[in-house]
């Protein structure tokens, strides 16, 4: 079991291992830019220390507190030799591992250089691990207002290639800025496209994997710090990723990346039932990612989220916004066009009032649901 802890007011919350599998990284650009000088393992533990952290009321004492059953359990370790090994790992944390973070500063750069986790506190004949944070790190793990990066710990938990969890974590932050992006507006329809397909010079992705002095020949770096990698996060995340080699004279210069999204893996999802229907005598073709954009651009959408109906996750699954736009917003239409849009907002507000268990995972299909079973009264009122 993971527990995690606030020493001041002496309480634990005990979470599930199914639990552990849905909880979210949040860190600031900068860290995810930095140079992490560590290997897999202490990249690892600190991002599942990470995941422990609430923003929302942070540990005042900067200190979380794990289940070494779940630590071994997150990193598929079995063997007689367990304990012995994250000793070794603990250590080589603490005595190696730091981030070398670089922020704009007036006319130039500030460099820092910071130990994240510098105490770790453990028995053996305990389960309970204590792990401390350095002050120096918190900024980038809370209080996140702005340029900041949410990704999935189960994600991070199948890599296993240091390159491949900062190349997944570098993927992430520019997803999060399509994502955000194309809903908030802000930017042009080119620059958030670049987002989804953003580039990368050899030279700074040499520097954020510290690579620098190493793989020199271009098919060494290649398959070390592209191939391999994205072929890992193909298999274990929620992202498909390709990219393209950019050359500048006769030399390779830079990367650009090609980032998709995968739908969700649900059985329960909602999906559209068609892509093809007739329109009098035209035949038009309905594609999940028009359907989806438009979803986007829509004030259901917003009041969705206002109504904390609508999360960021759901927000990134293509079927689920197309089946929104598809089959729920002409019927909160045809509610507008009978109460009004505050009529609307009314019958969001109730329906986040009553959400059931089971629409967290059909939120679509639930809010179908929902205004079908409403809008016959409402019209029986009418007459």
């Amino acid at each position: 079991m993971l527990i995690i802890t606030e020493k001041q007011e002496n309480k634990k919350q005990v979470l599930t291992l199914n639990e552990l599998e849905k909880r979210k990284v949040v860190e600031h650009n900068s860290l995810i830019t930095s140079i992490a000088k560590m290997d897999k393992t202490p990249l690892k533990m600190f991002e599942l220390a990470v995941s422990c952290i609430n923003t929302e009321e942070p540990p005042k004492d900067n200190t979380v507190y794990l289940s070494k059953r779940d630590l071994f359990a997150f990193f598929k370790v079995s063997d007689n030799d367990k304990h012995s090994r994250f000793k070794q790992a603990v250590e080589k944390m603490q005595k190696q591992a730091f981030f070398q973070i670089k922020e704009e500063q007036g006319k130039g750069f500030k460099f820092k250089s910071i130990v994240p986790i510098p105490y770790v506190e453990w028995t053996d004949y305990h389960d309970e691990v204590k792990i401390e944070f350095h002050r120096e790190i918190m900024p980038y793990l809370i209080n996140l207002k702005k340029n900041f990066t949410q990704h999935a710990l189960s994600d991070i938990a199948e890599l296993n290639s240091k390159y491949s969890i900062i190349l997944y974590r570098w993927l992430s932050m520019q997803y999060n800025q399509y994502e955000h992006y194309s809903v908030k507006g802000g930017r042009r329809a080119e620059q958030v496209e670049a987002y989804r397909n953003p580039t990368i010079t050899v030279k700074e992705l040499r520097v954020m994997t510290d690579t620098v002095n190493e793989y020199k020949r271009m098919f060494q770096f290649t398959e070390w710090i592209l191939e391999k990698p994205l072929a890992e996060i193909n298999a274990h995340t929620s992202f498909n990723v390709s990219y393209e080699k950019v050359k500048k004279g006769r030399s390779i210069d830079s990367i650009v990346f090609h980032i998709e999204k995968k739908r969700m893996a649900d059985d329960n999802s909602y999906k559209l039932d068609d892509k093809v229907y007739q329109e009098g005598n035209k035949v038009k073709e309905e594609t999940e990612d028009k359907l989806a954009i438009e979803a986007m651009k829509s004030k259901y959408t917003k009041l969705l989220i206002e109504n904390f109906l609508l999360s960021p996750l759901e927000m990134t699954d293509t079927a689920t916004m197309a089946g929104l736009q598809k089959n729920v917003y002409p019927l909160y239409d045809e509610l507008k066009e009978l109460r009004g849009l505050n009529g609307v907002k009314d019958h969001l507000s109730y329906v986040s009032s009553k959400r059931e268990e089971y629409s967290k995972h059909n939120i679509a299909k639930y809010l179908k649901k929902a205004i079908e079973q409403y809008l016959p009264t409402v019209k029986r009122q009418d007459l």
